[in-house]
């Protein structure tokens, strides 16, 4: 997999936390264990038989976020993957239960706690709960136009705004380049966003203090290990 093109990353936060790669093209995924700093050796493996009952839309998967004990979670502790995706023309979200590993629910997006983001959904390449101090309930999403968007749930309040307009001024130069993003939440005042380019490169962003801690750097054996494997 030498050249990352066609993917989508995923946060996890069920027990230690991981990345999960969905590789569209050959509907495989990788396991990135951020705490060993590693892609376990018997990956990529098949979609097929992994994901539960969100296994036939792997391939068509578009965005998707964590959420753990959030505003409209019942559970003390309930780690949730939102997977976006096309199901036929319609934009769908499945509810992933991390701490189960297995699907919760499915729902149009159109009845569902996210439809405020359904204008935008074809423009939609990543999101993140972006867990500011003072501001438990908003996203941010990327657009593919230079743009991005502000989620408040508890508000309902959705706001677009260009790169640099209140924030993430740092990803402006790459606006184009853009294909996924998913973040490591170290703690919470010191979260990473890793942002992943074309030409096998990814920032790395610093969701709190709004700044570019790296990048762009390559992706290789060094910082990412096993992510190009075949």
């Amino acid at each position: 997999m030498s050249n990352l093109n066609n993917f989508v990353a995923i946060d996890w936060r069920s027990g230690p936390d991981r990345i999960y790669f969905f590789f569209k093209n050959t509907d495989t995924y990788s396991r990135f264990d951020l705490g060993n700093n590693s892609v376990s050796a018997n990956y990529p493996a098949s979609t097929a038989g992994s994901w539960d009952t969100f296994d036939p839309y792997t391939k068509d998967l578009r965005f998707g976020l964590t959420t753990t004990s959030f505003g409209w979670n019942t559970a003390s502790d309930e780690d949730i993957a939102w997977l976006f995706f096309y199901q036929g023309t319609t934009p769908m979200v499945c509810k992933y239960d991390q701490d189960n590993d297995k699907v919760a629910a499915f729902y149009k997006v159109a009845d569902s706690v996210w439809k405020p983001i359904l204008p935008y959904f074809d423009r939609i390449i990543a999101g993140t709960w972006f867990q500011l101090t003072g501001h438990p309930f908003l996203f941010r999403f990327i657009l593919d136009d230079g743009h991005y968007l502000s989620f408040n749930y508890r508000a309902r309040t959705l706001t677009r705004n260009r790169f640099g307009e209140y924030q993430l001024g740092a990803l402006k130069p790459y606006e184009d380049r853009i294909i996924t993003a998913a973040q490591n939440d170290r703690t919470f005042a010191d979260s990473y966003w890793y942002i992943f380019l074309t030409n096998n490169q990814y920032l790395t962003y610093n969701i709190q203090s709004d700044r570019l801690v790296s990048g762009p750097r390559t992706i290789n054996e060094d910082n990412w290990p096993g992510l190009l494997r075949d």
